[in-house]
């Protein structure tokens, strides 16, 4: 009870987590978010480190600056500018992609309507928008390459895939790992502002998650202590994969977090 505050409130047990995983819609919610992290981490994860790769064998300095700030950029979009900007492009009357459909001789697509679409779509704006901010922690890794080992490698004629595939993925593939087990940390907590912003009456069937679930009924219902329990559920999923995955890279590996 918030008057009562916490020592002064009953002992509900596990009440309201029994009611979560009783409720009718548990299991839709909680695959919603599993399939969209997941989706969301097997792309956003190796693209970034794929671009480092590829922007650290640039030796045209100008055109790297150029194109790593070209990249950057997307991640000073705010969240509702962005989903303003793909109801304006995927607008199935007036939209861009619509058009270019209709010219095509295609029948428009409500894009943001249909449910099939929505972590796609979710997911690859998201790539978009971060790829160039999580690039830079792999090109501050390449940083710390030796290059006596790329010019021992070029003395022994090795071309600039086999130097990329046994010195440089070698060398940032401890600071990978650990941005592994951190967003695997994070596996349940995906973003509640886009997928609210994102979410309709059409597509809600794949877009309502748990963050989205916990804000309905945590604010909108005022369900307080219903909103809590399934926070407090979340954060125990979080934290048992931290532990989870980091058990395993140390016994795959020398990396971990501790």
């Amino acid at each position: 009870s918030p008057t009562k505050g916490f020592f002064g409130s009953p002992w509900v047990g596990i009440k309201y987590f029994k009611k979560f995983f009783e409720s009718y819609n548990f299991w839709q919610i909680f695959y919603n978010t599993v399939a969209l992290s997941f989706y969301n981490l097997i792309a956003t994860f190796p693209i970034p480190i794929i671009f480092a790769l590829l922007l650290n064998q640039m030796r045209l300095r100008s055109l790297k600056k150029v194109i790593q700030t070209a990249s950057y950029a997307p991640y000073f979009i705010s969240v509702v500018v962005l989903v303003g900007m793909m109801n304006v492009f995927f607008s199935p009357s007036s939209g861009i992609v619509n058009v270019v459909i209709k010219m095509l001789g295609g029948t428009p697509v409500y894009f943001m309507g249909k449910p099939e679409l929505f972590r796609p779509i979710y997911v690859w704006t998201n790539v978009w928008q971060t790829t160039g901010r999580s690039a830079i922690i792999y090109i501050a890794a390449l940083t710390g390459v030796s290059m006596d080992l790329h010019e021992a490698a070029m003395v022994d004629g090795a071309n600039k895939l086999q130097r990329t595939l046994h010195i440089d993925i070698p060398g940032i593939l401890p600071t990978a790992i650990i941005m592994l087990i951190l967003n695997l940390g994070q596996i349940m907590s995906i973003g509640f502002e886009k997928a609210y912003l994102m979410q309709n009456t059409l597509n809600i069937t794949a877009s309502e998650i748990i963050s989205t679930y916990v804000y309905k009924i945590g604010l909108l219902g005022a369900q307080f202590s219903f909103s809590t329990a399934i926070g407090l559920f979340n954060s125990v999923i979080n934290f048992a994969m931290v532990v989870g995955v980091n058990m395993l890279s140390r016994k795959l590996s020398d990396t971990s977090l501790w």
